[in-house]
């Protein structure tokens, strides 16, 4: 092998080579860890207090719509911001909220004020996290393009997500531990740390100025960033895939019906089920920092999404514990290629000056899908019973990326240099 094969040889570590992009990966997995495990422990502690599933639905509702109310604002904020200002200030309101949290469900406080109050309360923080989060996700997503070259969007693209789904892995089932062993306080210390520790890692970011100064009205900034994102096919494409094949395959939210009725695996094989596609997202994820998706993106991405489909309906077609096990890894795998390929294409077409109001459009084609597909699994099993449910939404997601295929079929044979030189 000559020195030219083996200095082109591509290199997995590329993107952590970057001190800043190292300390922007250390912000996202603490603060990610922490947000999974306060979402655990919040939606036990409620249960714990009313005793009623219905408070459990207002959670999510309480972070979702602001979240996604505030998500177009929030990308407009993003542009015309320093990002490490902006971050710091996110990161302050959520160690805020959190800090409130932990006061109000204290040992002490049950004692003074009722129970309904102490609810209440949660829910209101809950309320300000989803602001924090509107913002949170378009800021993150500019400043990621910042301090990585173009050249290495696939690499970090691909650390980016692992670093998340491991915190998604980890978070829940370590504020589960927790709360179990020591209570609601040392749950809320421990998150209140790492949001801490995700603090300091924004320090050693470095100021990077606004990439976008307002030159017309707010409205009027806004609408071009939705206007962008409708005049792009590919980026089009790319979101209303997303969308349909989460509001589609969002079986995932049915898994408890499988462990109890079907596989009669109980509370601990739901577990293993939960983990099983997680799991396979990272192992995947982790491959792919050395063998690329990115040769034909569009034609791997339809791939993987009726991989996605197929998985869908084989493990609600399945009788077997861990033949369904293997289908929801399946699952995870071909999910998180499809991750990596539509955060790449966002990140080579989206310009410099509108990265936070592209991300925050796509914020709530995403934000909204997975709520309403959790919904949509829900109400299916009700009209259908749940096996034939699952089978719908994986056979409808294979469709919808059958009839994309058919309006982009010029689209899969576009290489990634094609797809930055064109601007699809």
């Amino acid at each position: 092998m000559d020195r030219t094969e083996i200095i082109e040889k591509p290199d997995p570590f590329a993107a952590l080579r970057y001190r800043e992009f190292r300390s922007y990966l250390g912000m996202r997995f603490f603060f990610t860890f922490a947000y999974q495990m306060q979402a655990v422990i919040i939606g036990f502690h409620i249960y714990h207090l009313t005793k009623d599933p219905l408070a459990l639905g207002f959670v999510g509702l309480c972070e979702a719509i602001p979240a996604i109310g505030i998500a177009l604002y929030g990308g407009y904020v993003a542009d015309k911001s320093e990002k490490r200002g902006l971050l710091l200030k996110i990161f302050s309101g959520v160690f805020l909220c959190t800090l409130v949290m932990l006061i109000s469900t204290s040992g002490q406080m049950h004692v003074y004020v009722p129970s309904k109050y102490i609810v209440n309360i949660m829910y209101l923080m809950v309320f300000g996290i989803g602001i924090a989060r509107g913002f949170f996700a378009p800021a993150t997503f500019s400043l990621m393009a910042q301090i990585i070259p173009k050249k290495l969007y696939p690499n970090s693209s691909t650390w980016n997500s692992s670093s998340w789904q491991a915190a998604s892995i980890l978070g829940p089932a370590t504020g589960g531990l927790i709360y179990g062993f020591y209570g609601i306080t040392v749950t809320y210390i421990v998150i209140i740390i790492f949001i801490a520790t995700a603090l300091v890692c924004i320090f050693f970011l470095k100021p990077h100025p606004p990439t976008f100064i307002p030159g017309q009205d707010i409205v009027k900034s806004l609408t071009e960033g939705v206007r962008f994102v409708f005049k792009s096919k590919m980026m089009l494409g790319a979101m209303s895939l997303d969308l349909f094949s989460v509001f589609f395959g969002g079986a995932v939210a049915l898994l408890p019906v499988f462990a109890n009725d079907i596989l009669k695996v109980g509370s601990e094989g739901l577990g293993l089920m939960r983990a099983a596609a997680s799991g396979g997202a990272v192992v995947t994820m982790l491959l792919m920092t050395r063998f690329s998706p990115m040769n034909r993106p569009w034609r791997n991405l339809l791939i993987a999404v009726t991989g996605f489909g197929t998985s869908i309906i084989c493990y609600g077609l399945s009788k077997n514990f861990y033949l369904t096990l293997f289908l929801l890894f399946m699952e995870g795998s071909f999910d998180s290629i499809s991750v990596i390929i539509r955060s790449t294409i966002m990140q080579l077409l989206t310009p410099d000056d509108m990265r936070g109001r592209v991300s925050a459009v796509n914020s709530m084609f995403i934000g909204s899908s997975n709520e309403i597909g959790a919904f949509e699994s829900g109400l299916t099993a009700k009209l259908m019973r749940t096996v034939p449910a699952v089978v719908f939404g994986g056979s409808m997601t294979i469709l919808v990326a059958g009839i994309t295929y058919l309006k982009t079929k010029g689209l899969t044979r576009l290489s990634l240099q094609d797809i930055n030189e064109q601007k699809v």
